[in-house]
């Protein structure tokens, strides 16, 4: 299964992303049971039972090898959700303080733009790249949230109080999410990806339009982003944002049932901090028309 998440959709956490699964069987010729899976683990060289007959071990040794509980996913380098949730804590807590630092040095919002096209490349150099980078992933964050301490400012210094309505809404869209994933009232299947990748598609393009009229003639371009048209695609994005966290998940949940190697935890860190940027900015945007 792959995600329409720019961070996922080179590497899908799946069987046949080549990632070990527990619990089954290797058949033979799979990637699984040969040389084919990158991630298959080899014996160890000082493993006194690896090879030998058997019949001449001795009665302790027989206890020891057959008696020893089996490796887990930490002894055997694979991904786990404590290692998710704990990426995904530093990078968010990146975020979260380069944000505050930027707020109260009330950086200016030249700084913020530099920051916000900073974030962009590193966020698509390592989109593109095939394995994780932590400092390439940390260093988006800080920047990140420079932009969104700048952002933010600027948001609250006309609307009082918006941003931390849009931090409890972002908050909100997370947990609804989460449950409505757990409960399995959303479905991530084949389908629901194909369709939210050609919606983010269709968003991403009618927002550049929308830009480049605005440069061209001032104000709000054609006013996608203001009055009703501005409520509806702000709801939409919403909507996209919770779309791509439900893949994100869907994606972390593959990844710790196959096996998937532990820092790929780094790039589930990462697409989750990506979505969840999405959804504050979209918020940010549309509380700010309610206001209006």
């Amino acid at each position: 299964m792959r995600s329409s998440n720019p961070v996922f959709s080179r590497r899908g956490f799946s069987r046949s992303g080549g990632y070990a699964g527990f619990g089954a069987a290797p058949q033979a010729g799979s990637p699984v049971a040969g040389q084919g899976n990158p991630y298959a683990q080899t014996q160890a060289p000082t493993n006194p039972y690896a090879a030998g007959d058997q019949q001449n071990l001795t009665p302790q040794q027989l206890q020891q090898m057959y008696g020893a509980p089996p490796a887990g996913p930490l002894q055997t380098g694979r991904m786990t959700m404590d290692d998710v949730v704990m990426r995904t804590g530093m990078t968010l807590g990146t975020v979260i303080v380069a944000a505050a630092a930027a707020w109260i040095a009330q950086l200016p919002v030249g700084v913020g733009i530099v920051a916000a096209l900073v974030a962009m490349v590193l966020g698509l150099v390592q989109s593109f790249k095939r394995t994780a980078s932590p400092a390439l992933i940390m260093g988006y964050a800080l920047f990140e949230g420079l932009f969104l301490g700048v952002i933010s400012q600027v948001y609250n210094e006309r609307w009082s109080g918006i941003p931390m309505q849009a931090v409890l809404g972002t908050m909100a869209v997370f947990v609804g999410v989460l449950v409505a994933y757990k409960t399995r009232l959303i479905r991530v299947n084949a389908r629901f990806q194909r369709f939210v990748l050609a919606a983010a598609i269709g968003f991403v393009l009618l927002m550049a339009v929308n830009l480049l009229f605005a440069a061209i003639g001032g104000g709000d371009g054609l006013g996608f982003r203001s009055g009703g048209l501005g409520i509806v695609f702000g709801l939409v994005g919403v909507v996209l944002g919770a779309a791509f966290l439900a893949m994100d998940f869907k994606q972390i949940e593959d990844g710790v049932q196959y096996g998937a190697p532990r820092e790929e935890s780094w790039l589930a860190a990462f697409g989750l901090t990506l979505s969840l940027v999405w959804i504050y900015l979209e918020l940010l945007r549309l509380i700010s028309i309610f206001r209006d």
